[in-house]
């Protein structure tokens, strides 16, 4: 199977090109290595995928890059690449969300429709529920986001939807909920938290502690990511993690894994939902979605990537 992953260097989608190559698929990556964060630490996310011969990295703008030609003789496109974050999507940087979630989004789409592609499976995101009406959460219930951020998602996964349903495309939505594992972004809570734990710096803890997320590892994303472009099922879908935990349970958990981190307890943060929880039925029926790891195992595995690296720095 050949397949296209777009923001192949970054958390997710380095994974995912790591599993497609696992199971014997020929891969495109394509990312424009941008700066959300340091570039150095996405050209580390490729190191271990430069050394196969069915890898191919286009470092390439994908308003800019003919798409036709690089969907060219593809089974199945992953689109991961966008802009994330909550906090920083409010403001000025609003042009930069807009543009690399919603515009890139179209552009796909608009190739999609044109060459008769095989399969297109979106990253959407939980933030478009924000605060939502019922828990655990089903794709039925009304999006409600409390971010830019999770309006740009929304608006990206309407667009699916509308040419899923207008010329056939056939699109997965899958909407991720708290995606955490080794090489997670290092603004995102847990990549954080870990590093707090080592470096014996504070963690600055937004709220109360009690907001709860549904914690998804990584490995079973991906793998869920490609279940779901081997079958014919097309929609939207939730993709969580099995469990809902708060981050007070999180940071005891951690302590007992590594060093306790330092806790710094401020306000919360706008556009922060207070609670997710994922309902997964309609993933487990549609595609076979069964996610395998537990809290303790993926943090541990986080944990473990930490130490490993601060090791191999100090050798």
């Amino acid at each position: 199977m050949r397949s296209v992953v777009t923001g192949a260097a970054g958390f997710i989608g380095s994974h995912l090109c790591e599993h497609l190559l696992s199971c014997g698929d020929e891969v495109l990556g394509v990312d424009a290595l941008t700066d959300f964060y340091e570039p150095a630490r996405k050209r580390e996310n490729l190191s271990r995928l430069l050394g196969s011969e069915r890898f191919t990295l286009l470092r390439a703008d994908l308003l800019k890059v003919p798409l036709e030609t690089v969907f060219a003789g593809t089974d199945a496109v992953y689109h991961l690449a966008g802009q994330p974050g909550v906090r920083g999507s409010w403001g000025t940087e609003f042009g930069v969300y807009l543009e690399r979630n919603v515009l890139v989004t179209q552009r796909v789409l608009e190739t999609a429709r044109d060459i008769g592609l095989r399969r297109l499976v979106f990253a959407s995101s939980s933030s478009v529920y924000g605060n939502a009406e019922t828990y655990p959460t089903v794709e039925t219930v009304r999006p409600s986001p409390v971010s830019p951020y999770g309006v740009t998602k929304l608006a990206a996964e309407h667009l699916c939807e509308t040419y899923r349903t207008a010329f056939g495309v056939p699109v997965v939505s899958l909407r991720l909920f708290s995606v955490y594992g080794p090489r997670q972004r290092p603004d995102m809570a847990f990549a954080r938290l870990v590093a707090a734990a080592f470096t014996h710096r504070p963690f600055p803890l937004y709220g109360d502690g009690e907001q709860s997320r549904d914690f998804t590892y990584v490995g079973d994303v991906v793998t869920a990511m490609r279940q779901a472009a081997l079958s014919p099922w097309s929609g939207v879908a939730n993709l969580g993690g099995g469990s809902e935990v708060t981050m007070n349970q999180v940071i005891a958990l951690l302590g007992r894994l590594a060093t306790p981190p330092r806790i710094v307890r401020g306000p919360s943060r706008p556009g922060d939902a207070q609670r997710t929880a994922a309902d997964i039925t309609l993933a487990q029926e549609s595609f076979g979605y069964r996610p395998g790891t537990n809290l303790r195992t993926g943090l541990g595995a986080m944990v473990e990537t930490q130490r490993t690296a601060r090791m191999t720095s100090a050798a």
